[in-house]
C-alpha cells in the first residue's frame, strides 16, 4: 500500500504543478521591508493543487515599482528581479509540458520528475519560494540622544577651543540596497514577512551611537552646533561612511537623508561660549571702548536716577571711574585714535602706488580703472633718487644748476627737463610760463 500510495502521489502531484504560476506581492507599506509572493488564482482557476514551495518551469514573476523579487531554490538565491515588469523564470527543475512544448524530451523530463518524487514518498523532495523587497526610502524612523554627545567647537577668529555637550533628535530614512545581503544577514527565510518594527530599536541605537564620530568630522570642518540641521548633507555623508561595515556591507541598508530639529546645549555649556566669544572681542581695543562707553552711558543714566540725589550718584560714578585705572578715551588711542589719512594718488604702498580711484598697484597701470601710474615728481640726482628741494634727500648732492624744476600752477604738477622744457603741463594741459618755475 505504500509503495502504490507514493506512486499515486508522485504522479498526481507533477500533474499538478504543471500548471504555470503567475506570482504577485501586494504593495509593500512602508512598515513592511520583505514579504513571501504567492501565487495569483481565482474561482475560475484549475491552479488550485500545485504545491506552494514549487515553481514550475516558465511561470511569470510580476514586479512592481518599489519591489525587487528574488528566488529562492533549496534555501539559495538564484535569481534576482530588480526591474519592474514580468519575469519569465526559465530554469527551474520542476518542468512543465506547458514550458517547451508537448515533446518527447519535455515528457521524459516530466517522468524524470515523477520518479525522484516517488524515491521521496511521493513528495517534492524541493523547496522553492518568491520573495518581495521593499526596496522604496523608508520614511519615520525617529531619533534622539538619551546622553549629551561631546562635540569641539573651534572658531580661529575668536580663538575658541573648547569641549561642550549636545543633544539633538529628528528623523532618519533608509533603504534596502542590498537585497541579497538583507536577506541573508538579517530576514532569513520568513514564512511571510518582515516588519520594520523588527529592526528599528538596532538601527536607531546604532545611529546615534555613530552620531559621535560624524560630529567629530563636522566638529573638525569648524561647523558650529547651531548650523549642524543646515548641514545635513554632509552629515549623512558622514553617517554612511561610518555605518558603512555594519549597514551597507553586513544589512545591506544605506541612509537616504537626514531631518534635524535643532541641536540643544546645557545651560551651562551656552554660558560658556557666550563668555569666550565676549572675552575674545573685547580683545580688539576701540571694541573694549565702545563697551566701556556703553556702561559708562547707562551709569550716567542711573546717576541722574539716584534716589539720594543726582550728585551723589555721580560722586559714586567718579570714585568707580578712578579706581577702574582706565576709560574709553585711553583705550582708543591705544588703538590709534583717529583714522588714518587716505593715501595720497601715485604714492607708494607697501611697494606699490595709489591710484586716484584709491585702488593698490604694483605695475604701470591700475588694475581696477586703467590709469597709468603717475609720472615721478621733482628732479633727478646723479645718484637715482627723484626730489623736489634743492638737496638731494638719499645723498645730499645740491640741486644742478640750470636744471629748474616747474610746478604748475594750475593743478600743482612737478616736472624738469633742462634741456627741452615742455610748453604745456603734462598732466593738465595748462601752458608753461615762468610762474612755474621753482627757484
Amino acid at each position: 500500500m505504500g509503495l502504490l500510495k507514493a506512486a499515486a502521489g508522485a504522479i498526481g502531484g507533477t500533474l499538478a504543478d504543471q500548471w504555470k504560476e503567475y506570482f504577485v506581492c501586494d504593495s509593500l507599506s512602508n512598515d513592511v521591508l520583505f514579504a513571501r509572493g504567492y501565487k495569483q488564482t481565482s474561482g475560475r482557476s484549475s491552479n488550485v493543487n500545485g504545491h506552494d514551495n514549487i515553481i514550475t518551469q516558465g511561470s511569470a514573476i510580476a514586479v512592481a515599482d518599489g519591489q525587487c523579487a528574488i528566488i529562492v531554490d533549496q534555501g539559495v538565491v538564484t535569481e534576482l528581479a530588480a526591474e519592474p515588469g514580468v519575469f519569465t523564470y526559465d530554469k527551474s527543475k520542476e518542468p512543465s509540458i506547458f514550458a517547451g512544448g508537448l515533446n518527447w524530451n519535455n515528457l521524459k523530463a516530466v517522468m524524470n520528475t515523477m520518479w525522484e518524487r516517488f524515491k521521496y514518498g511521493g513528495d517534492t523532495g524541493r523547496d522553492q519560494r518568491v520573495y518581495y523587497f521593499n526596496i522604496k526610502e523608508i520614511m519615520d524612523n525617529k531619533f534622539g540622544t538619551a546622553t549629551p554627545i561631546p562635540f569641539r567647537i573651534v572658531d580661529n577668529n575668536t580663538g575658541i577651543d573648547v569641549d561642550v555637550s549636545v543633544r539633538c533628535n529628528g528623523l532618519f530614512t533608509f533603504r534596502i540596497t542590498n537585497p541579497i545581503a538583507f536577506y541573508a544577514n538579517v530576514c532569513g527565510n520568513v514564512a511571510e514577512e518582515y516588519n520594520t518594527d523588527q529592526i528599528r530599536t538596532v538601527l536607531k541605537t546604532e545611529f546615534v551611537a555613530a552620531l559621535n564620530p560624524a560630529f567629530a568630522r563636522l566638529s573638525e570642518a569648524k561647523i558650529r552646533p547651531n548650523a549642524i540641521p543646515s548641514h545635513v548633507d554632509e552629515l549623512s555623508q558622514e553617517m554612511n561612511r561610518v555605518l558603512t561595515t555594519k549597514w551597507a556591507e553586513l544589512r545591506g541598508i544605506s541612509i537616504v537623508s537626514i531631518a534635524m530639529n535643532s541641536v540643544s546645549l546645557p545651560e551651562e555649556d551656552a554660558d560658556l561660549i557666550k563668555k569666550v566669544q565676549m572675552g575674545a572681542v573685547l580683545r580688539d581695543p576701540n571694541m573694549a571702548a565702545a563697551q566701556l562707553a556703553a556702561a559708562q552711558a547707562d551709569a550716567m543714566r542711573a546717576a541722574a536716577q539716584n534716589a539720594n540725589g543726582a550728585m551723589a550718584g555721580f560722586m559714586g560714578m567718579g570714585m568707580a571711574q578712578g579706581l577702574g585705572g582706565t576709560n574709553a578715551a585711553d583705550l582708543f588711542k591705544v588703538n590709534g585714535g583717529a583714522a588714518k589719512p587716505a593715501a595720497v594718488a601715485g604714492a607708494a604702498v607697501s611697494g606699490g602706488w595709489t591710484c586716484t580711484c584709491g585702488t593698490v598697484n604694483q605695475g604701470r597701470f591700475c588694475s581696477e580703472c586703467g590709469q597709468p601710474k603717475p609720472a615721478p615728481q621733482g628732479w633727478t640726482c646723479s645718484c637715482g633718487a627723484i626730489n623736489q628741494g634743492k638737496f638731494c634727500s638719499e645723498c645730499g648732492k645740491k640741486k644742478p644748476a640750470g636744471a629748474p624744476t616747474y610746478k604748475c600752477d594750475k593743478c600743482g604738477h612737478m616736472f624738469d627737463d633742462p634741456k627741452n622744457p615742455p610748453k604745456f603741463c603734462p598732466e593738465c594741459g595748462d601752458p608753461v610760463d615762468d610762474n612755474d618755475i621753482v627757484k
